[in-house]
């Protein structure tokens, strides 16, 4: 039986095994004709497991398949947390050799033992090793690099750069990493910006990797069709690109999961819509490696209060300009859609929110009261009304405990309704800097609950917030489903409201004319 490609999720993807796209093709801000022939030196970043790797392999295949130069790809993932340059800069030559013999290169040595100068003595012998050919070296993961460490090697890249040239020293040289080289930069100056005669004002282009885009993902699946014969609908298709905001270990992940997990193999069945939103949350609970890293981002302290200002719907009109918001979108964490910051993509929003909320989700006892109505569907309403005997009883001692203590009420909330949909329904949920609000939608035995949080703070009124929260949530709900019923939940968060008696911050009453039942906590 004839070997087929498969979607890859693990390490670099290569034309042999795998359904693949020319990562070139994704490139923004690089112009790779000119980084050889003027001889320059450029910086590449993207989020983890966009293509990067990929890319560079396949780019030093080229260039070695041709005459123009040498090219070896070379990653310092070892030197991670190493900030001393005594030790990082013998693990960094002793990875151009390892790579140069992968590579079938010429092998360089290094006849210096002072580490402040034993990375240009590396390269300059590795030069002369490749001449008459000029050297290209594609260095991936530099920003693990730290402290002294960053420092020296930029240091001596620039040492050799006023020199650069065949047998002298590499005429080119990509820096390719996470963020932007002023970024960790910055950080290994201890905050201090460079300045224009540091080490680092060598780059001649900062280039990224975008992700896909609708048309990318459905050539992507139609390297499969064309091979196997399965067609994708486009329902589908389309579901792919809304759920992943085309991020391309998740667009790789749903295709997998759907084709190898859910169907078959060997299968020809249509992938449907069902078969994406099940690899869908088979995805989110296995918590495979890349989100498991996603999830370790949140114990971040600047981390956090970017998430949380987008969770709570907070407008802050310096968000998008600050060091930390520009830290967590080169992370890919986050993204300005339409001119709002928010959550990168709806599977990082919920990967985000059920991290958030796991050890609360643990800490809310098993419901012992009747949560299902005898058709097996969500009894909302008494849900909602055991929440707000929930709210009542332990919010003040639980908020306490929180890391986040502006978005308590709705991660409190979203842990309650999780703990009772945990394996039978899903939950949708939309928040983003600017809208004032949270959404929810809950599905559960095939029927849609619509949920909207509101907080009142010290610059509203609850009359405001009830009538700005009423028109919200009937714009969301006409939007998922104009049928669904719908609950407008408003924490009152102002000083004095902790002032008055449970009995009248506790308050349910339903808007017979919009179909909406409001509740007060």
């Amino acid at each position: 039986m004839q070997k087929r490609h498969f979607f890859n999720t693990t390490g670099p993807c290569n034309p042999t095994d795998h359904y693949m796209l020319p990562p070139a093709d994704r490139l923004v801000g690089a112009q790779l004709h000119r980084y050889i022939k003027d001889k320059l030196y450029w910086v590449l970043h993207a989020p983890r497991q966009t293509g990067k790797t990929t890319f560079l392999i396949s780019w030093m295949q080229e260039i070695n398949a041709g005459s123009e130069a040498i090219a070896c790809y070379v990653s310092i993932e070892r030197c991670q947390g190493v900030t001393e340059t005594g030790r990082a800069m013998p693990a960094i030559c002793h990875a151009i050799k390892e790579y140069a013999g992968i590579a079938r290169l010429p092998v360089p040595e290094v006849t210096t033992d002072n580490a402040s100068s034993m990375l240009s003595n590396i390269l300059i012998c590795w030069a002369k090793l490749v001449a008459p050919q000029p050297l290209v070296v594609l260095f991936d993961e530099v920003d693990v690099l730290e402290g002294e460490a960053l420092i020296s090697f930029l240091q001596q890249l620039r040492g050799g750069f006023a020199s650069r040239d065949t047998g002298t020293f590499p005429v080119s040289i990509a820096l390719v990493g996470m963020r932007d080289l002023k970024d960790y930069t910055t950080a290994a100056k201890d905050g201090k910006a460079p300045n224009p005669g540091s080490p680092f004002n060598i780059k001649a282009d900062s280039a990224s990797l975008s992700n896909f885009s609708k048309e990318d993902i459905a050539k992507l699946f139609a390297q499969r069709t064309r091979e196997t014969g399965q067609p994708i609908t486009a329902e589908a298709l389309e579901y792919v690109y809304e759920q992943s905001k085309g991020q391309p270990w998740i667009v790789n992940s749903l295709f997998l999961r759907a084709t190898m997990r859910i169907l078959d193999e060997e299968s020809t069945e249509t992938v449907t819509i069902d078969h994406i939103r099940e690899a869908r949350e088979q995805m989110i609970m296995a918590r495979e490696t890349h989100l498991d890293a996603l999830a370790y981002r949140l114990e971040d302290p600047r981390v956090k209060s970017i998430i949380e200002t987008l969770m709570t719907g907070e407008s802050d009109p310096r968000l998008a300009e600050s060091e930390t918001f520009r830290i967590c979108l080169d992370l890919g964490l986050v993204a300005i859609e339409r001119g709002t910051p928010q959550i990168a993509n709806p599977i990082y929003r919920e990967v985000i929110a059920r991290q958030m909320t796991y050890s609360i989700q643990l800490a809310i006892p098993q419901p012992a009261w009747q949560w299902q109505k005898t058709d097996g569907t969500l009894d909302m309403d008494r849900l909602l009304r055991e929440f707000q005997k929930f709210w009542r009883r332990h919010s003040e001692v639980w908020e306490q405990k929180s890391n986040y203590t502006e978005a308590f009420p709705h991660l409190l909330l979203m842990a309650f309704l999780q703990r009772v949909t945990n394996g039978g329904g899903q939950i949708e949920r939309e928040y983003a800097a600017g809208r004032g609000r949270m959404d929810l939608a809950v599905e559960f035995s095939g029927v849609c609950y619509i949920i909207e949080v509101k907080v009142v703070y010290y610059y509203d009124t609850p009359a405001l917030v009830r009538e700005e929260g009423l028109e919200q949530i009937l714009g969301y709900r006409d939007r998922i489903d104009a049928s669904a019923p719908a609950w407008l939940v408003i924490f009152d968060r102002r000083p004095q409201a902790k002032e008055r008696p449970w009995e009248e911050r506790i308050t349910w009453t339903t808007d017979e004319e919009k179909r909406v039942t409001i509740l007060e906590c």
